[in-house]
């Protein structure tokens, strides 16, 4: 069975190693230890999203406040990034399959909701050039990693048996 880090890599096109080379370095430190880029990031994102002309797409986020949006996901990127656990603090584990179970994260609305964040990305002046690259590829693979496990759990809701469940005893 292929793991979930495996089928974002390969439905990404991002290698682990790219993924995650925002972990050979403080990105928050190099962006000068502030939140700052981070929430000037998360704004331009989620102004985006918010003003997509697709329905489908924006209706993914009909049920989130548009500021609390933009507050958990640069409290999780400042955490991410190697600044303090500001998510964990207020929100608990970030635990992402978990807290998109309830959308439909398929490889069209990755897709489209990668397409905002480069374009965020490329207008947040505050975000160095190798910064950005990394925090792409990081964003990228785990999209599509939310996608695998979004496949993951809906299956397994649907009553499609895990690999153990033939090995469990009969009663």
């Amino acid at each position: 069975m292929q793991s979930l880090q495996d089928k974002a890599s390969e439905w990404s096109g991002v290698a682990a190693a790219d993924a995650f080379a925002i972990d050979d370095g403080n990105i928050f430190e190099s962006l000068g230890g502030t939140p700052q880029p981070f929430v000037d990031l998360s704004t331009n994102f989620y102004t985006r999203v918010y003003q997509d002309e697709e329905d489908w797409f924006r209706e993914i986020f009909a049920g989130s406040k548009k500021e609390e949006a933009i507050q958990n996901q640069y409290e999780f990127l400042i955490q991410r990034m190697g600044g303090p656990p500001l998510f964990s603090e207020r929100r608990g584990h970030p635990a992402l399959i978990g807290r998109h179970r309830p959308f439909l994260v398929t490889h069209q609305a990755a897709e489209r909701w990668l397409h905002h964040m480069q374009q965020a990305l490329d207008t947040t002046a505050s975000i160095d050039a190798d910064s950005k690259t990394k925090m792409m590829n990081f964003f990228r693979h785990t999209a599509y990693f939310l996608v695998a496990g979004n496949e993951m759990t809906r299956q397994q809701s649907q009553g499609v048996a895990c690999k153990h469940a033939a090995s469990k005893p009969t009663e």
